[in-house]
């Protein structure tokens, strides 16, 4: 029974990639060696240097399966293959006895990968390579940090960008976490501050747990919060957009006028109004703030007045103020799909602090809109449900 306990730790795949990505991530390191062998060979002006260093096989595995890894980074790779190349030729050339040059040349390396923060493994392996090529290599000097080191490192940080970027639609290289120096001060607590996580919640977790998690601080935030959403939605079921929006909206369209934009908004009590064009899609919307814009507070005079005459319909054919709502509204507009579940509305409108959101169809078309209390009593309701 023991024996085939430990025989299930062979079906768990390390890569957590569908097939396709497999398959792509395996033509990209390919791609990615069969290059840089090639620019090494046609840049380099010895014929006696090594095309390529053998760590850079591990190095592909490293920036193409898991680009996201702190130690994928550009500056953990840059770096650490160049110390550990420079370590690496200095214990072949001044360390005689070859077990004591081996361990000098992964030791040294280390440290100093860990010194300058650019950890990378397969430095490893490179500062082991003019130790165990003996005579071959350590001939070469220094000269062996550039050809085929240097060539190696820059041809393969150029294809990893270009390849995971434009090819496998990565974000790479990805941002590294920055120790941030905090001064004494008083914070106003925003809604980000006061729900969910924040960045220094994932630092102080990742210290007290003293672990390694080979993803960056911002993929482990990204992937913490889709857990929240997936056990949210788990819990409250399979509610739509469409479950919950108002379908019975007031539109307005490029055309309509001022005046009777706000005579609408002010007749259904209305603080917000989606503009939209003849095809029913969404094209901006119009707040009350849009109505000020266009009003000078700058100069005194009484704001109501100044209003009134903003609004008012200009009887002349020319105007020097707007007359229709194409030229006052907010032409960006934050929408949601009728098909999306109403957890990605949380995030809108409790933390990016949207009230509400016109929602649309497959066609790009308005169907309703979700206010804010319509969430809230969905997820009340929801709540009622499971109490019950």
């Amino acid at each position: 029974m023991k024996i085939l306990q430990f025989f299930k730790y062979f079906a768990v795949d390390p890569v957590n990639f569908s097939l396709k990505a497999k398959i792509l991530s395996l033509l990209a390191c390919f791609c990615s060696i069969f290059f840089i062998v090639l620019i090494t060979k046609i840049i380099s002006p010895w014929a006696n240097h090594p095309l390529i260093v053998a760590s850079m096989g591990a190095s592909a595995i490293i920036l193409f399966f898991i680009p996201n890894s702190p130690l994928a980074q550009p500056w953990p790779f840059i770096g650490g293959q160049l110390v550990s190349a420079i370590v690496g030729v200095f214990c072949a050339i001044n360390i005689s006895n070859p077990l004591t040059a081996e361990a000098t040349a992964v030791g040294g390396a280390v440290l100093l990968m860990l010194l300058l923060r650019c950890l990378h493994p397969p430095g490893a392996a490179t500062a082991l390579t003019p130790v165990m090529a003996g005579q071959a290599v350590s001939d070469l000097g220094y000269s062996f940090v550039i050809i085929p080191v240097a060539i190696n490192i820059i041809s393969m940080l150029l294809l990893a960008i270009i390849i995971n970027r434009w090819v496998l639609k990565r974000s790479y290289p990805s941002p590294l976490p920055i120790k941030k120096r905090h001064r004494q001060r008083h914070v106003i607590s925003m809604p980000s501050h006061q729900m969910g996580f924040v960045e220094e919640d994932i630092d102080l977790a990742l210290k007290q747990s003293d672990v390694f998690i080979d993803m960056t601080r911002a993929e482990l935030g990204h992937l913490l919060m889709r857990v929240k959403k997936n056990g949210f939605q788990r819990l409250t079921g399979e509610i739509s957009c469409a479950d919950i929006m108002i379908t019975e909206i007031i539109t307005l369209e490029y055309g309509t006028e001022v005046e009777d934009a706000w005579q609408l908004m002010n007749e259904h009590k209305l603080k917000v109004m989606p503009v939209i064009d003849k095809a029913n899609r969404i094209i901006g919307i119009l707040t009350w703030n849009d109505f000020f814009k266009g009003i000078d507070l700058s100069v005194r005079g009484d704001i109501q007045a100044k209003f009134q005459q903003f609004i008012r319909r200009t009887p002349d054919v020319n105007s020097s103020k707007p007359e229709s709502v194409g030229f006052i509204m907010t032409p960006t507009v934050i929408t949601a799909s009728e098909s999306m579940h109403i957890v990605e509305l949380i995030k809108l409108m409790s933390i990016e602090g949207h009230r509400q959101i016109p929602i649309i169809n497959a066609e790009k078309r308005l169907v309703g809109m979700v206010y804010q209390a319509n969430l809230i009593a969905a997820l009340y309701n929801q709540q009622l449900a499971t109490d019950n």
